[in-house]
């Protein structure tokens, strides 16, 4: 299909948003019962990708919230023991947030779980299928970069 008509455009738009999130409904729905809140689980994920370096407001920023709902967040994790606070390495004032091992096995259980569910799923797909989604991740890669 190639679009010429800009209202084309309109409708891709309105079937991509719409599928993408049907999908990430299904594949939320996989994750193992941890016990998490989506806010909470978010928050793990990105404290993990802070590499330890990453401050309650870093965390408010990061997640889009108010520096008070990213503390809370971080308390709760903290004290599950996902979550550990340590002083900032060059200011006293400060903390910044880390994954503690079991945090750490709670996300690669997460992502495993989703992952496995993923595979099998592409692997119910004829060839043509996986290739076109290969292509599509490419895409779609490239777009979240924009």
């Amino acid at each position: 299909m190639t679009l010429t008509d800009p209202h084309d455009y309109d409708e891709l738009a309105v079937r991509l948003r719409s599928a993408t999130g049907r999908f990430f409904r299904r594949l939320r729905a996989e994750r193992p019962a941890h016990g998490l809140t989506m806010t909470q689980i978010s928050a793990l994920f990105s404290i993990s990708k802070g590499g330890g370096v990453l401050t309650p407001r870093g965390l408010a920023e990061v997640e889009r919230v108010q520096p008070p709902a990213a503390t809370r967040t971080a308390a709760v994790l903290e004290e599950r023991g996902l979550v550990r606070r340590a002083p900032h390495p060059t200011d006293g004032r400060q903390i910044v947030l880390s994954t503690t091992p079991d945090g750490e096995a709670l996300i690669a259980a997460d992502r495993q779980a989703r992952e496995a569910w993923l595979a099998a799923r592409l692997s119910e797909l004829d060839k043509a299928d996986q290739e076109t989604l290969r292509a599509a991740a490419t895409i779609l890669e490239r777009l979240a970069r924009a």
